[in-house]
């Protein structure tokens, strides 16, 4: 199967301006997430998708390939599916499977991949996978950045909230999980995705997985072996790059 793995990377955060170029351990954060992604062995090639220059200048500086999209969307998966055909145009390929890594996911290991694709390999019914982390304390389980996910006894995801999910009186029995933004989709569907309505909820909660569910579509959650956290802020950068040091 032809395997793309798309990183969205923008310079024009709310929270934390020029973040995919802020510096961890004296290399862009950019750098990092693209690196570790094309490790994996699973992936005809990864790419950085981009509407901004220096990002784009940045990637093909170090070796890696970059694709210049508008600057008008607001989801990541829009910016992704318009890399997704250029690609295609460009290399005369059709991909089968597009993994959405996220700019922002620097602990990203290679092998994460294929614990996100490796279900969509075994069954050709899955048409969305995200992967599920564990909550490591109260504090990230109160944190609105880190977006909590309660499932199906099918690993099925029954609802996204960036709100403490399931309810803290009974959460000590039962699994606490949250997103971690690998998320391959079938090219088709994330096609007929970006041509689906926002839904109330998705908007609501700012979670684009929202969507396909509100459709009545599913979304698999596999459990990551790995520890990942995204950085959100300056201050989760810090920590970050301490986790990075002392891997």
């Amino acid at each position: 199967m032809n395997i793309l793995a798309l990183i969205p990377a923008r310079m024009g955060s709310s929270r934390f301006p020029g973040k995919p170029m802020a510096p961890i351990s004296g290399k862009p954060m950019i750098g990092h997430v693209y690196e570790r992604v094309a490790r994996s062995p699973l992936l005809t090639i990864a790419a950085v998708a981009t509407c901004d220059r220096e990002i784009f200048d940045y990637i093909e500086s170090i070796g890696g390939k970059a694709v210049m999209t508008a600057d008008t969307y607001e989801r990541a998966s829009d910016r992704c599916a318009e890399a997704l055909l250029k690609l295609e145009r460009e290399y005369g390929i059709r991909y089968d499977i597009v993994v959405m890594v996220q700019g922002d996911e620097p602990m990203t290991h290679s092998d994460m991949i294929a614990e996100a694709v490796q279900p969509m390999l075994d069954d050709a019914s899955i048409q969305v996978v995200n992967l599920l982390g564990k909550i490591s304390d109260v504090a990230e389980f109160e944190d609105r950045n880190c977006i909590k996910v309660v499932c199906d006894l099918n690993l099925n995801a029954l609802y996204f909230s960036r709100e403490p999910i399931p309810t803290r009186s009974k959460a000590s029995n039962v699994r606490m999980g949250k997103q971690v933004c690998i998320i391959p989709f079938r090219r088709d569907y994330l096609l007929k995705y970006t041509r689906l309505t926002p839904t109330p909820l998705e908007i609501a909660e700012s979670v684009d997985m929202l969507r396909i569910l509100e459709w009545g579509d599913k979304v698999r959650m596999v459990p990551t072996r790995y520890v990942s956290q995204a950085v959100d802020t300056p201050e989760d950068l810090k920590i970050v790059e301490a986790r990075m040091r002392s891997m």
